[in-house]
């Protein structure tokens, strides 16, 4: 089976109709249509394919076509030639409807019966509110729209997270979602998995002889996540948000899906059912490591006012447009984690997410343990001026955003006279490698999608897996009311206690 990466640069074969739900939404115009232009400026669609944008706004098919023209534009991240993004929207139409009414998809169905411009084969993209899937793909399949997965047709859906809010109605969704589908059918994305240095990090892991024997209980002290942002709530995302909060939004998915990665056990080979089966292990595996209360395991926070570097004020969480005054809900997550496998067993795994922190990032930190004989005198220093310090731990650090690279963290000899050692990285990033723009995570995603290869995307089991971790804190809120903490900062002090026991703590770098 080919894998993600190597068909990537590949063309399709299969001629297409790809519809996109919601495509009067912020996703279609930033990142999906993009993405489709720039698959089809590098000749990676097939010949003969049409895009159907289905939403209820008041367009046409010209209408339509000029919005995506003025938004590819936009946010194509390669200049867009006049004369390819006019060729390119020809493919566009658009289809006015409501999502949730029969009518729409029996008009649907009447214009796919010219089937040299609508092919057979379809790609159908879920960019609505999760309450909409399972009556979408339901009136699908009632319809007509979908091939079974026997077929010599194909029929693929796409779905947007979140997979559920909590394990049980994740495995209601799936359950309904299968009730019309084949699995083989379903590509739950995650837009995370589709960044390089997140498929980079099994080819780093499983290519270098020298990392692999070290990635053990016998030499990581610890392994720390972030994902940090520096904005609060996107304009009208308030509403999603209040409702979900960031262990929701970020841990059962982005989060988890990297803790995956950089634990799992080397897969069989590189089809999609062997590395997502060492997934799942890993998720069965893993839970919190609650020693006393899960108060002790879990941190909470929501970021309250402040002012930024031009002394204007920065709106609170519950200042925000639709957020509820008296929410609860957590704008920042931090919890320790533990792996109960032979491999792993003994290391702390410590996940972090926020909102308004001093820095955007997302990373992976392995940090190793120290050497069982200090031997050399450790210093850290600015130009000529050092301090005597603890010895720094070797480091090794998966930048997922941005400036996305792999670093590693040594100790040697500083230039001089004195026999002391200094920390060093060694450095590799994409930017200071290659000089081509590196693709978006879209870009990739639907052209797995399109060549039918579901490594980079969620199987029902991995997303049960996934919430079966944070349900104990679904299940425990009441205990884990949320701290506050300042806008611009690195969350709060009480996240530093689940570094306990442990010779770590965060990277706030």
């Amino acid at each position: 089976m080919a894998t993600s990466g190597m068909i990537g640069e590949s063309r399709v074969s299969d001629p297409v109709t790809i519809v996109i739900f919601g495509a009067s939404g912020d996703l279609t115009r930033r990142k999906l249509i993009p993405a489709l232009f720039i698959a089809y400026a590098q000749n990676l669609l097939p010949a003969t394919f049409a895009i159907v944008g289905f939403a209820r706004r008041d367009y046409d098919d010209e209408i339509f076509r000029d919005m995506m023209a003025k938004d590819i534009k936009a946010f194509s991240r390669v200049p867009a030639n006049e004369e390819t993004v006019a060729r390119f929207v020809e493919h566009i139409r658009y289809h006015k409807g409501d999502i949730s009414s029969p009518d729409a998809y029996g008009e649907l169905r009447e214009k796919f019966r010219d089937t040299e411009t609508y092919p057979e084969n379809r790609l159908y993209y879920l960019s609505i509110i999760p309450s909409l899937f399972e009556p979408a793909v339901g009136l699908l399949k009632s319809e007509g729209l979908i091939a079974g997965p026997g077929s010599s047709l194909w029929t693929r859906v796409v779905i947007e997270k979140p997979f559920g809010r909590d394990l049980e109605s994740a495995m209601a969704l799936n359950a309904a979602l299968l009730g019309h589908l084949d699995e083989s059918q379903i590509y739950r994305i995650d837009h995370y998995l589709g960044k390089e240095t997140v498929q980079n990090i099994l080819s780093f892991r499983f290519s270098n002889a020298i990392f692999e024997p070290v990635f053990n209980r016998s030499y990581v002290d610890h392994i720390q996540i972030t994902a940090s942002e520096t904005v609060g709530m996107e304009s009208g995302r308030g509403g999603y948000y209040d409702e979900y909060g960031a262990i929701r939004d970020m841990v059962t998915n982005h989060l988890l899906e990297l803790l995956c990665l950089v634990t799992m056990e080397p897969p069989g080979d590189l089809s999609a059912e062997a590395i997502r089966n060492e997934k799942v292990k890993v998720l069965n595996a893993a839970q919190l490591d609650i020693r006393k209360d899960i108060s002790d395991t879990v941190c909470r926070g929501q970021y309250g006012g402040g002012v930024d570097e031009d002394n204007q004020h920065i709106k609170g969480y519950r200042e925000e447009d639709r957020i509820d005054p008296h929410s609860q809900t957590e704008t920042f997550a931090a919890m320790r984690l533990k792996i109960d496998n032979w491999r792993w067993a003994g290391v702390p795994i410590f996940l972090r997410t926020g909102k308004r922190m001093a820095k955007k990032t997302t990373e992976i930190a392995v940090q190793f343990k120290v050497p069982p004989l200090q031997l050399f005198q450790h210093v850290e220093c600015k130009e000529d001026v050092c301090d005597i310090t603890r010895v720094k731990p070797n480091t090794l650090i998966f930048r997922i955003q941005p400036d996305e690279g792999i670093f590693l963290k040594v100790g040697t000899k500083r230039p001089g006279m004195r026999f002391v050692v200094e920390d060093v990285k060694l450095d590799f990033s994409y930017s200071g490698t290659w000089s081509k723009s590196l693709p978006e995570a879209y870009e990739r995603l639907l052209l797995d999608t399109l060549h039918g290869d579901s490594t980079l995307f969620t199987r029902s089991d991995e997303v049960e897996a996934e919430w079966r971790v944070v349900q104990p804190i679904l299940d425990h809120f009441d205990k884990l009311k949320p701290y506050a903490y300042s806008p611009n900062g690195w969350g709060m002090p009480e996240a530093d206690w689940l570094f306990h026991c442990t010779e770590g703590h965060w990277r706030n770098e």
